[in-house]
């Protein structure tokens, strides 16, 4: 379970820096994006430290130390470092996944590690030699401590003591000596410099007074407190400041980063280590000594010197994040989907069980027993809407990844290429999402390789240099409708109906519509591209595509203008699991409509129907009998009734023998056996226990409009021949 959590923040600490990569190539660099992109690395390499999990650790170390170096303003980031990180941001996820599959201690790809560490040691300094210190005394020297320029850090891993005793400390029987000698009990004294600046001329020293201050470079694995400890009965009146050893700064920010409830500032540092409790008493007194503009407790703090920089920020950090995750901590849970997805079974079984429950109390003519049914029917509805929303998430969640992809192939191909990406809050089924990214990614990738023109072919045809790729997402008619629009040529009718013909998919003399021939394009294999290139070309993609959509009882459509550029639409059944369905019989046989789709129901009886086509208020229905599609026998005097459904902005209509009503259908995946078979896209369970197939609209629908058009076609060849008859 950790190690889950692990990759799963991981992934989403990945996505976050990602975000703020693209940001800072958008609207430029801003502290907020730099330092949400450190966090990211940094939280990464803490939580990994935490399972030894060493090459994820040493590589974002690395990848640390330079987002360090941009933050504190000594490396600008430029367009080739915005590259290197998202290409790192890339490595760590393969190192993430590596510990998913538990193969954490094998190298994913051991020479892309190679350069992309070369490429970030070029933005790190190279080690500076320590540069010589003044003398102890006369005639040795010896190397003195290097401290961080503004950091509150040294670079070695030695503690640096800086020390000025009160004027007083000997008159009050206490020998500095003696501090020193006790410290030196807890390590070594690397280096000792004795400062004389405040020594007066020998003709007005005073022989007990204490006049030296000194400078200490420290080796020892005391904290911090334990350190401060030695000088307790001088703190009061004298200026004693300790810095901690550089490694000792990446603990104290990993310390930080993996408190579970930091509280304030202040709290942080001192849990973290970073400051002594006596350090913290006298900071706030002097905050509030102040009288005019109280400085903030962690300016004070690095200006005295007293705590890193760098420290001081992944503190406020971590408090900034506490104090967030508090406002949400009563909003948001994480539940793993295996449970959300037995909990949506349950409650199929549920709404199966309640539907038998109405039947019997239908049957038993029981008053009071059909009034406590219906109120249960109620109640298990509305449990059914809440589970549904639980799965429900928004497409953001496949459209956050395509800013990235758009980015490299834009860049690959030399075109100039701008995302806009509308209704990203659009919300459907978890299950769609997950299988959704990779038909959107074919699509994309075809709009980018062959529908956006290059920059001089779209200067010269009177466009923007810059081409335009659109994500769209919409609810529509109890569907989602996902669209990819680009500006770019469009389709050549001409070109890929000579393709077809060429392959033999359609004859010279068949007559096919725009749309027909623009479907032309999802038959396996089928391109009509000149060369093909890494992106695409090979027929391979827009086949998968379209089953890959039909799968989720889908369905795709291509518009095209020539020069004006396509749009792909892809609309969608919200759900998977549950709908709310209306129940027609034909025979005694019983068949489900989703609801969302049905318009209105009609008496076919008193209505011009001829060859399938039925004049509904003066207009033209197509419609097909379900009877005649499923060759069930005919049954005597029956009156005919006609659901009239929508599917996007077509309309057909459905002639059964009886309407039965309202019906809330758990949807059961239809067998092997049954996946030929288009007109039907699932199953339900009725009260009686029967099975009653569930109607695939979609098809039906696109079904009748080839019918209609097909009739078209044939009433106008009939009305040629005529007329040639005429003539002659």
């Amino acid at each position: 379970m950790a190690r889950d959590a692990l990759v799963q923040e991981a992934r989403e600490l990945l996505v976050a820096m990602e975000n703020a990569l693209l940001e800072i190539e958008t609207d430029g660099a801003s502290s907020e994006a730099i330092n949400a992109i450190f966090r990211a690395a940094h939280t990464i390499k803490g939580s990994a430290g935490l399972f030894a999990f060493d090459l994820i650790v040493s590589f974002t170390h690395i990848v640390e130390s330079v987002l360090d170096r941009v933050r504190n303003g000594k490396v600008q980031i430029d367009d080739a470092m915005l590259s290197l990180l998202l290409n790192c941001g890339d490595y760590i996820g393969a190192l993430v996944d590596a510990i998913q599959n538990r193969t954490e201690n094998e190298e994913p790809d051991a020479a892309r590690r190679v350069v992309l560490e070369k490429q970030l040691g070029a933005y790190l300094e190279p080690p500076a030699e320590a540069p010589a210190a003044a003398a102890l005394t006369a005639t040795a020297k010896e190397e003195g401590p290097q401290q961080i320029e503004g950091s509150g850090g040294v670079s070695s891993d030695n503690w640096h003591l800086s020390l000025r005793f009160s004027p007083d400390v000997l008159r009050n029987g206490l020998d500095p000596l003696s501090f020193l000698h006790y410290l030196s009990s807890m390590g070594r004294i690397v280096y000792l410099h004795t400062l004389t600046d405040n020594l007066p001329p020998l003709s007005q020293l005073d022989a007990e007074a204490s006049y030296l201050g000194f400078e200490i470079d420290f080796d020892s694995d005391a904290d911090r407190a334990k350190i401060e400890s030695v000088f307790d009965f001088v703190r009061e009146d004298s200026q004693i400041r300790i810095l901690p050893p550089h490694s000792k700064i990446d603990e104290y920010i990993s310390l930080i980063a993996l408190m579970p409830d930091p509280g304030r500032l202040g709290d942080i540092l001192v849990r973290g280590g970073a400051l002594t409790e006596v350090e913290l008493e006298q900071a706030l007194q002097q905050q509030q000594g102040q009288e005019i503009g109280q400085k903030p407790l962690g300016a004070m703090l690095i200006e005295q010197q007293l705590v890193p920089e760098p420290v001081v920020s992944a503190a406020l950090s971590r408090q900034k994040q506490n104090e967030e995750k508090k406002s949400h901590e009563q909003k948001f849970i994480k539940v793993e989907v295996s449970k959300l997805d037995q909990l949506i079974d349950l409650v199929g079984e549920l709404v199966i069980a309640g539907a038998g429950a109405n039947l019997i109390a239908n049957r038993k003519k029981d008053a009071q027993f059909e009034e406590a049914t219906q109120a249960i029917s109620v109640l298990v509805e509305h449990i059914r809407d809440a589970a549904l929303t639980l799965r429900m998430v928004p497409i953001g969640e496949v459209f956050q990844r395509f800013p990235r992809v758009v980015r490299d192939i834009s860049r690959e191909l030399g075109k100039e290429i701008e995302l806009i990406v509308t209704g990203a809050e659009t919300e459907l089924d978890k299950s769609m999402v997950e299988k959704l990214a990779d038909p959107l990614m074919h699509i994309v990738r075809n709009s980018m390789d062959h529908g956006i023109e290059g920059t001089e072919d779209r200067v010269l045809a009177g466009k923007s240099a810059t081409g335009m790729l659109r994500l769209n997402a919409y609810h529509e008619s109890g569907s989602i409708v996902i669209e990819v629009s680009d500006d770019g040529r469009g389709l050549n009718r001409e070109k890929i109906l000579a393709k077809a013909i060429e392959r033999g998919l359609v004859t010279p003399d068949h007559n096919l519509s725009e749309k027909d021939i623009f479907r032309l394009i999802f038959e396996a294999g089928f391109s009509t591209a000149e060369q093909v290139t890494n992106l695409s070309g090979r027929g391979v993609g827009m086949d998968v595509v379209k089953k890959n959509i039909e799968s989720l009882r889908g369905e795709v459509e291509i518009l095209s203008q020539a020069g004006q550029g396509t749009t792909t639409r892809i609309r969608l059944p919200l759900t998977l699991a549950i709908i709310d369905g209306f129940q027609v019989m034909v025979n005694d046989e019983v068949f489900v409509i989703p609801l969302d789709l049905v318009i209105e129901c009609v008496d076919l009886a008193g209505h011009d129907a001829r060859h399938n086509i039925v004049k509904l208020r003066g207009e033209p229905l197509p419609f097909v009998r379900l009877r005649e599609l499923f060759e069930l026998p005919p049954i005597q005097h029956n009156r005919e009734s006609l659901v009239v459904v929508q599917f996007g902005q077509q309309r057909a209509g459905l002639v059964v023998d009886r309407l039965l009503g309202e019906f809330q259908a758990v949807i059961k995946p239809l067998g092997s056996l049954f996946s030929g078979i288009k007109s039907i896209s699932g199953s339900t369970i009725l009260g009686d226990g029967r099975v009653a197939l569930i109607l695939d609209v979609p098809h039906l629908v696109q079904q009748t409009a080839q019918q209609q058009h097909s009739l078209t076609q044939s009433a106008v060849a009939g009305l040629l021949t005529n007329n040639k008859t005429t003539e002659r």
